[in-house]
């Protein structure tokens, strides 16, 4: 099914709700590309056993498809000074609901009991700031992207990185959330908040002398 083999499809049948893919994507170390930037496939996902936000995305994407949904991905745009985000939507008795692998505590999964795309993006607005400084940075989104459009590509069983997929995201039209005299009077985020926001699930590891440290 879709090219995966019959040990990849015994998983991804596994994870039969968006709860459950949200569960096997924390489970996965963050990929810090330490060796090089990357893009996987959800396969190589399963192989490396692990993700970073848009190959995480992918993955739920394609778990989804076993689920009858379609594999639909939504681009968050951040300032200059910050890191873009990908997020895995999904529809629920007329409820848009979010999956997202991410290494901090906020930027997560969302229950589907939101009626917009816009009101689901907005969630993320206050916690998506700079870590250092505290400014908020989410500045835009696209509408779902449906990545059936990619399946001539083979993007869910690819050895060699998928970079198309975000070169295409990147194109997309997206849809600008604040005003200039909106972002002129935004807030920055507390000490409380900046506390809050150093706590990660996976730590950064670096090799030393050969060996694996934090």
């Amino acid at each position: 099914m879709f090219g995966f083999t019959p040990r990849e499809i015994a998983i991804l049948k596994t994870l039969n709700t968006p709860a459950k893919i949200q569960n096997f994507l924390n489970k996965i170390p963050t990929n810090f590309e330490l060796k090089g930037l990357t893009v996987y496939s959800p396969r190589k996902v399963l192989q490396k056993k692990t993700a970073h936000c848009l190959e995480g995305a992918l993955l739920a994407a394609a778990a989804l498809r076993f689920q009858k949904h379609p594999p639909l991905v939504v681009d968050l745009t951040a300032t200059d000074d910050d890191e873009d985000h990908v997020i895995t939507v999904f529809k629920m008795n007329g409820h848009w609901g979010a999956i997202s692998k991410s290494n901090h505590a906020t930027l997560r999964y969302r229950e589907p009991v939101y009626r917009t795309i816009r009101e689901l993006v907005m969630t993320y607005f206050h916690e998506y700031y700079v870590a250092k400084t505290g400014k908020k940075t989410l500045r835009s989104y696209s509408q779902p992207v449906n990545l059936q459009r990619f399946d001539k590509r083979g993007w869910m069983t690819a050895e060699e990185d998928v970079w198309y997929i975000p070169e295409y995201l990147v194109e997309v039209p997206h849809t600008t959330i604040l005003s200039r005299s909106q972002i002129a009077r935004l807030r920055r985020a507390d000490a409380v908040e900046l506390r809050a926001g150093k706590v990660v699930e996976w730590e950064k590891r670096k090799k030393v002398n050969g060996a694996a440290k934090i």
